[in-house]
């Protein structure tokens, strides 16, 4: 999970005038109800190392299971569905049906990278405020969308809400590693999940520039196809007092280099251009003239290949592959038997993941060669743009950072909402965090988080669920 999207991590063009900075958007504690329940359970879970191989995770689910309970949700409605030695928790929020539409999905994940505390300055797992964040392991991926989910379901609840159509909240267990249990909901346990949408809060969400200026909110559509090949060089090998002309790690380097030098073609969706014309006035500049030709479909290659020079931007544009990783050799005094190359592909959507093992094959064009896919990768189609639930976003994200835009975008990282988009339910990713892209640590040392982005999303994500699921 990526808090922030990468990128835009160019971007540093303040906003207009008429927008709030980020310190003026700062809600006092009492301005926002439930505010120390939220802070309560994100305090309160953070201690506990739910990253895989801890066993934590199903005490995490506990925990949360006993906040609904206490907060007046039916034991029937609130259920933990144990996997191996993680868990996934699925609460639903009864409405009254008047709307006669499907529930909406809202999921995040209870696992996290692990930490060592002996590499971080602080303890990651206690949580700890100072300078303006929240420090500790979770805190943005993804324990502060868990606590600001749960909180607005228990406000809700306490308000008396009804809402017009079903609620349903999904915690996976295992989003970082296997996503095991995220395939256990759509397949064995649909008719939990089963949702006109779901909102993934794992993802997207508000950049700040370098003054502490809201500029942008981005919403995530769609995903690139997270794939991973082998491709492996043989030789019989031998002494290496008696060197060979054909060298196994010398196949693999000349195969390497022809990878290198390839480029995918160009491809575009609506979501694509629509992500470069709404950031080319933020960004500006030949930057931004590149993204608006881009945008208006300009097949100019000056401005793909301008795009291309950016990694953050470069990803957009179609599929990328890169190797990632090295295996040759035995011994020293040897001619290698095999060298094997790792390489980690991002798919654009739309193509599939054969295909885009056919295209290494045909640019390295060395049948000498052996190749494989690891794992099992799964592809997904993009969720339309829909108007009616960007209205929403928008409006809702406009209650604390009035005039920002809402930015429509593609992931080339990979979230639960891969699982849901192949089952059939649209997904979209955002998180209410705001963060300036140097802030930005999930998965790294010293995670953190803004201190003002709790209340604000717990503004928002009332706001947002009232307005798709109120009268």
């Amino acid at each position: 999970m990526a808090a922030i999207t990468r990128w835009l991590g160019m971007i540093t063009v303040a906003m207009a005038a008429t927008t709030t900075t980020a310190q003026e958007a700062v809600l006092e504690e009492e301005a926002v109800p439930f505010h120390r329940v939220a802070f309560d359970i994100l305090r309160d879970s953070i201690p506990m190392r739910t990253a895989a191989g801890f066993g934590e995770v199903p005490r995490l689910a506990s925990f949360l299971e006993q906040r609904f309970l206490v907060g007046g949700f039916p034991q029937e409605d609130v259920m933990v569905i144990p996997h191996a030695d993680t868990a996934a928790l699925v609460v639903r929020y009864r409405g009254d049906g008047r709307s006669g539409k499907k529930p909406i999905l809202l999921s995040a994940h209870m696992d996290v990278v692990d930490a060592y505390p002996e590499d971080w300055e602080r303890d990651p797992f206690t949580l700890i405020e100072e300078g303006g964040f929240y420090f500790g392991r979770g805190v943005a991926d993804n324990k502060f969308d868990i606590a600001v989910l749960t909180t607005t379901f228990l406000r809700l609840k306490s308000e008396g809400f009804v809402p017009s159509r079903d609620l349903v909240i999904a915690f996976t267990g295992d989003e970082e590693t296997e996503m095991a249990t995220t395939q256990l909901l759509t397949s064995q346990y649909r008719e939990l999940i089963d949702a006109e949408f779901a909102f993934v809060v794992d993802g997207g969400g508000g950049q700040l520039d370098e003054d502490g200026n809201p500029f942008s909110f981005v919403v995530t559509s769609a995903e690139k196809t997270y794939a991973t090949f082998t491709m492996t060089a043989r030789n019989p090998g031998g002494h290496s007092s008696l060197p060979r002309k054909d060298n196994a790690i010398y196949d693999l380097a000349q195969a390497l280099r022809k990878l290198q030098a390839h480029e995918f073609p160009v491809m575009a969706t609506e979501l694509t251009r629509s992500f470069f014309a709404r950031s080319a006035p933020l960004v500006g500049g030949e930057v931004g003239a590149a993204m608006q030709a881009f945008a208006d479909g300009s097949d100019d290659p000056a401005a793909v290949a301008l795009l291309r020079e950016h990694p953050e931007y470069a990803g957009t544009t179609g599929t990328t592959c890169v190797a990632t990783m090295l295996s040759a050799g035995h011994a020293e005094n040897a001619l290698p038997q095999s060298a094997t190359a790792t390489i980690n592909c991002r798919i654009f959507p739309g193509i599939g993941i054969e295909e885009t093992l056919a295209e290494l094959q045909a640019v390295v064009a060395d049948d000498t060669l052996s190749w494989a896919i690891l794992d099992n990768p799964i592809a997904s189609d993009p969720s339309p743009l829909r108007e009616d639930l960007f209205a929403a976003i928008e409006q809702a994200v406009h209650i604390d950072y009035p005039g920002v835009p809402i930015v429509p975008a593609m992931a080339s990282g990979a979230t639960d909402a891969l699982h849901f988009r192949a089952a059939g339910i649209p997904s979209y990713t955002l998180t209410g965090i705001f963060l300036k892209p140097e802030d930005e640590f999930a998965h790294g040392l010293n995670e953190r988080v803004t201190v003002f982005s709790l209340p604000n999303s717990l503004t928002l994500w009332h706001a947002l669920l009232t307005d798709l699921a109120g009268d």
